[in-house]
């Protein structure tokens, strides 16, 4: 199985919003909607719409880009969501009406795109769109050396009286790759929901940023603006395209 832009709405989009937690999702809207403060905002890989709706609610302009219809189906279901402007496609490559003055690519979706190349695309992207003076917030997991070394590892994830959801994940540390099984086991049988990701390290997401032409402005070890550290397990990390053009 390919794993494209479209997959990982094809397999999760119908229970998506039930089976994954709010988690950071007040505390990733409140540091976005600072940031933006009233400016043109553009979501990358928009979804269903958990992190834009509320930030539509706070008065804020927000388009999307998000690779599976089905997932876009679901944000038109919510109140407000048939309002928002979303193009369909590749969020590395796809052309949209800018500019924008703010861009977020949160959820660790950046790891979704699965070749460095596809990162380095996406970073292009991204500048092309922002204006002088603009944002590009991405958030992501710090990868877990221990777990590289190791190879593999199984963790259960969720535990109920009638079902259980268990994690496989075996990684490849040259192409620094996660191949993720997820099965879903409940009376009615076993699903099973594959995921792919190319991690990379903050340096070389900086790396990327740089050549496209942004600069790092902020990084914070969590949405609270925590301190980031050598022991920071994620990373939000705020890119700013020159105010000033040739």
């Amino acid at each position: 199985m390919k794993f494209g832009p479209e997959t990982f709405g094809e397999l999760n989009a119908e229970d998506y919003d039930v089976l994954h937690d709010p988690g950071t999702t007040d505390e990733s809207v409140a540091l976005i909607s600072e940031i933006a403060a009233g400016g043109r905002v553009l979501e990358l890989a928009i979804g269903t719409g958990r992190v834009a709706l509320p930030l539509v609610a706070q008065g804020l302009e927000v388009h999307g880009i998000e690779g599976s219809p089905e997932m876009v189906a679901k944000l038109r279901e919510k109140p407000g969501g048939d309002a928002v402007p979303v193009v369909i496609g590749d969020f590395a490559d796809v052309a949209i009406e800018g500019p924008f003055d703010h861009v977020f690519l949160v959820f660790n979706t950046l790891f979704n795109l699965t070749t460095q190349a596809a990162q380095v695309r996406c970073f292009a992207n991204v500048a092309q769109r922002l204006k002088p003076g603009g944002t590009f917030l991405v958030e992501t997991f710090v990868p877990d050396e221990e777990k590289a070394r190791s190879g593999q590892n199984v963790r259960t994830m969720k535990v109920g009286f009638s079902s259980v959801w268990i994690e496989a994940a075996l990684h490849d540390r040259v192409g620094q790759r996660i191949d993720f099984q997820r099965m879903r086991i409940t009376q009615d049988g076993i699903r099973m929901v594959p995921l792919v990701m190319r991690y990379a390290w903050p340096a070389e997401i900086d790396l990327m940023a740089q050549l496209a032409g942004l600069r790092l402005k902020n990084r914070w070890g969590g949405w609270k603006r925590e301190p980031f550290t050598a022991e920071s397990g994620m990373h939000v990390s705020v890119y700013e395209k020159s105010a000033f053009t040739d």
